[in-house]
């Protein structure tokens, strides 16, 4: 008698890889293939080799390669909690508070790493591209620049990320010198005049 056809879902349990941290080790793999490599290059296979379990464990748990990139770049704080600190002073100095926030969550190995999925993917898959939006403008920008009460605030908005997304691909992505090398706190002096410029001039 033959066995049965293996079923397509979570593998036996007494496959290598199962237990109760292998969805994080996934995400953590994930995070790191889709960053090194974007949307395109990165496989369900890839990401379960470098978790060390079994590729249908990665269907179970977050389903297509869609899914599973949807969960690993959503990032591990929520962008509009940091809109009170932003705004705490009000519109004077908020373009060196923007920058600063931004520019922390990129120094951050933690929070980078999915970030640099994000950029590496969003110019050849919609999905990635929904989620730089959605994070970078819907809940940051966008919301910055409606409580400052200017003119066109999503067109401000636009325009401010347009300058840091500019300049997080630049130096984390293709690193360019000496942008890539520069100090911090350099980048950010310089930047925060033009935020603030495109957030708050009328």
């Amino acid at each position: 008698m033959t066995d049965s056809p293996r079923r397509r879902g979570r593998p036996a349990r007494t496959d290598a890889g199962t237990g109760p941290g292998a969805r994080e080790r996934i995400l953590a793999a994930a995070r790191t293939e889709f960053a090194a490599h974007g949307y395109d290059k990165t496989s369900i296979r890839g990401i379960a080799k470098a978790a060390d379990v079994d590729p249908a464990l990665v269907h179970h748990y977050f389903g297509t390669k869609e899914q599973v990139f949807g969960a690993a770049v959503e990032v591990s704080f929520e962008p509009a909690l940091f809109v009170p600190d932003v705004l705490a002073e009000g519109s004077e100095g908020v373009g060196e508070r923007l920058a600063r926030f931004f520019f922390g969550v990129w120094e951050n190995p933690v929070t980078r790493a999915p970030l640099l999925a994000v950029i590496r993917s969003a110019l050849t898959h919609e999905a990635a591209a929904g989620v730089l939006r959605n994070f970078v403008l819907r809940r940051l920008l966008e919301r910055v620049a409606g409580e400052l009460q200017v003119p066109d605030p999503k067109f401000r908005a636009e325009l401010a990320a347009s300058q840091m997304i500019g300049i997080a691909m630049l130096r984390y992505v293709v690193k360019v010198e000496p942008l890539a090398s520069a100090d911090i706190e350099e980048i950010i002096a310089m930047v925060a005049p033009t935020l603030q410029r495109y957030l708050t001039e009328s």
